[in-house]
Formats: C-alpha cells, structure tokens, sequence
C-alpha cells in the first residue's frame, strides 16, 4: 500500500496527553479493560500477546448486557512506549479472516506530555465509509479521552 493509499483510506484520532510516553503506553497495555470501551460500554476480556503475531482481542458489551461481536486479531509490531500495531485481517496462527482494518497507534513524546495518535487504515473505500458510520470520530475520540483520564490522574499521596 503506497502512503498516497493508506491516506485515502485513512481515519485518524490524536490527542495531546499530559504524561509521558511510558504512561501512556503502559495505560494502554495494562489497563485496557478501563478505557477500551466508549462509556457506557465495557470492556470485560482483554486477551493481549504484545508480540508480532500474538493474540489482540478485547470484548465489548454494550449496556444492556450484549456481547459486540467479538473478533480476534494479532499484533504486527510492538515498540514499547512509542508503536503499536495490529490487525484484524488475521487471527492468531497467522488464519486469514475477512480483514476489516489495520490499526497505528502511536506515542510521541511532545512537549512535557505525548501525542497520542491512532491511526485506523481501511482495504478499501467502502469499510472506511462504513467505519465512519458506526461511530468512528465520536467513539475512537471517547475512548482517547478515557486513557487520557487514566494517563494524567496522579497517585493519591498517602499520610506517612
């Protein structure tokens, strides 16, 4: 895919979050139940493998109990603190399945915080359109807003 084609087929979320990259990341990674979901949706499973060809799966449930329907996916690349990236078009064991998106997720170190950024690439015009129709800009920026509340909440000090 040339980058004159990602573009053209590409929905893009970015936030600026008051914390560094590590943060973030490790928000991402280790409390993805918390944040995954645009409230009120939960996230009750995470199964994450953060390896090149391990297993990317996060249930959603919608409010009144319903499971979304639940696909796996595998991750590509894992740089720690600063990329990620995973797709759905495979499941784990490298299965080929109806692909749907692969996902960029980045953390850029800027100023004293990180530009966090998402960007969801689509096969083709058609499930970018169909993306965009489920919800993609108000979900997506919800669920960036959720881990930025993660990322910048600072531990409570305790009386010595």
């Amino acid at each position: 895919m040339t980058d004159q084609q990602a573009t053209k087929h590409e929905l893009v979320v970015t936030r600026l979050i008051d914390a560094s990259p590590e943060t973030v990341y490790k928000v991402w990674t280790e409390r993805t139940g918390e944040w995954w979901a645009p409230r009120p949706y939960t996230t009750p499973e995470v199964d994450f493998d953060l390896r090149p060809g391990g297993r990317c799966r996060a249930l959603m449930r919608a409010p009144d109990g319903t499971d979304m329907p639940d696909e796996d996916g595998v991750f590509l690349e894992v740089v720690p603190n600063r990329k990620i990236v995973f797709t759905n078009a495979f499941a784990p064991g490298w299965i080929p399945q109806n692909p749907f998106m692969v996902v960029i997720v980045t953390f850029d170190p800027e100023g004293s915080g990180t530009r966090y950024t998402a960007r969801v690439l689509h096969w083709n015009e058609e499930t970018l359109r169909q993306h965009e129709q489920m919800g993609f800009y108000e979900g997506w920026g919800a669920v960036a807003g959720q881990l930025a509340e993660l990322a910048e909440s600072k531990p409570v000090a305790t009386a010595a």
